[in-house]
């Protein structure tokens, strides 16, 4: 048996202590699996005594990430730190300029500094392996690195951030506010204190410019992708979703089109009877749509200390079998320019709501404007008239539209027209309806 594997971890939060544990408790079955035994000798955190339910007892506490890093008595680098600049920015990079392999769970570092972090390890001939960064414990990036390598891969999708469909599931089974169920979701830990990075759709893109450099070989570019949060979802869009047969999801999508790579992140509507529909609560979903094995849907938790844990652990075990893929799929100097592809030029169907006040022309002029952009109504439903005593004349009237496929560009003009016309009491809702 070769030399045992020793690990340094830099970071004993949740996940880290998990990580410990995980290892100890399968001590004697990694050992077996990569023929060799995995040992973690040394830590770095805030606070070498707090109690972490884990033993640390017998490991070497660095105060300093970097000096953790560039220890010569660790062969392996494992950062759980978080944050795409400062320690582990710092740390990470001086892993690999020293000649040793790195396991991150830093979505946000590999999205801003992926390139140059992959480029590096190249250099060294180490291994940079980022399997926790996205889904948790979903295995996604080796499906798409490796077991997919066969595979022309069309588009990629998914739920990658387990507080969004928390937020959205509770709102639609229990008919609470969206303001309700963040509250709620920040009780429960599933959101921080400020949950601007996960509502606002960015923690999503992060992933979703990871996972589009793996299914289309091309360079990260977070910048690249066009980012709508969930805040502005209203248990009127939930319930008309659900009568017409969808449920409304926070979907991170990248797929090939005709004018480049597409990316975005946005409230989406996906039919009750797709896969991905089913995924309920803070749970993931990544769906792949591939030549060969068409679609594969993997689900499963997207966070959490275990099963975040058990992806970092994985990389460990085949970073102790010598296993060492290029860490973006593609050797760095291969990897494409990304075609920025503006949301405009997006195709697909759409679901309008609108607050139409109720008078003579406005149905006709809301038509006009629709038809006058080509298009097409598959139907339109008015959702309810209000009370008229009390009330004044043309008081709104919910109304809502779902178009056949069409264009961003053309929705957004047709719904400033409408706007400019005076038609609507307040800005309409727009939700793009996703193909299975």
């Amino acid at each position: 048996m070769v030399e045992q594997l020793r690990v340094g971890i830099a970071g004993v939060g949740v996940v880290g202590a998990s990580v410990v544990r995980l290892l100890a408790q399968q001590d004697a079955a990694l050992t077996a699996r990569t023929g060799r035994k995995i040992a973690v000798t040394g830590f770095s955190a805030r606070d070498a005594k707090k109690d972490r339910g884990a033993d640390l007892s017998a490991l070497t506490f660095f105060d300093d990430p970097v000096k953790l890093a560039a220890s010569p008595d660790i062969d392996l680098f494992v950062e759980l730190i978080g944050g795409d600049e400062g320690p582990a920015r710092a740390a990470v990079e001086t892993a690999l300029r020293s000649g040793k392999s790195v396991v991150t769970a830093n979505k946000a570092l590999l999205a801003k500094h992926g390139l140059a972090l992959a480029a590096l390890a190249e250099e060294k001939r180490v291994a940079l392996a980022y399997e926790a960064s996205v889904a948790g414990g979903i295995p996604i990036v080796k499906t798409l690195r490796e077991g997919l390598a066969g595979n022309s891969i069309e588009r990629v999708y998914g739920i990658l951030n387990g507080t969004c469909n928390y937020i959205l599931s509770k709102m639609e089974t229990e008919g609470l506010a969206f303001d309700v169920c963040l509250k709620e979701a920040q009780r429960l830990g599933y959101a921080e204190a400020d949950p601007t990075f996960d509502i606002g759709g960015f923690d999503t893109a992060h992933k979703l410019a990871i996972l589009s450099t793996l299914a289309f070989g091309s360079e990260i570019d977070a910048g690249a992708i066009s980012v709508e949060g969930i805040e502005h979802v209203t248990l009127a869009d939930l319930k008309a979703a659900d009568e017409l047969g969808y449920r409304i999801k926070l979907l991170g999508v990248a797929q090939r089109t005709p004018h480049g790579v597409e990316q975005r992140v946005h409230p989406t509507m996906v039919r009750k009877t797709s896969a991905i529909a089913q995924v309920m609560g803070v749970t993931n979903a990544v769906t792949i749509d591939a030549d060969a094995v068409h679609e594969l849907t993997l689900v499963g938790p997207g966070a959490g200390g275990n099963a975040t844990a058990s992806a970092v652990v994985a990389d460990i075990a085949d970073i102790a079998r010598g296993v060492r893929s290029a860490p973006l799929g593609l050797p760095r100097a291969s990897l494409a320019k990304v075609a920025r592809m503006e949301m405009q030029r997006h195709e697909g169907g759409y679901y309008i709501r609108l607050s139409v006040y109720d008078r003579p022309g406005g149905f006709a002029g809301i038509a006009s404007r629709m038809a006058e952009r080509g298009i097409s109504l598959e139907s339109i439903v008015q959702r309810g008239r209000p009370a008229r005593n009390g009330d004044k004349p043309g008081a709104p009237v919910p109304v809502v539209l779902i178009t056949y496929a069409t264009t961003e560009k053309l929705v957004r003009e047709a719904l400033d027209a409408i706007v400019a016309d005076g038609y609507v009491a307040e800005r309409p809702q727009s939700i793009r309806i996703e193909r299975e």
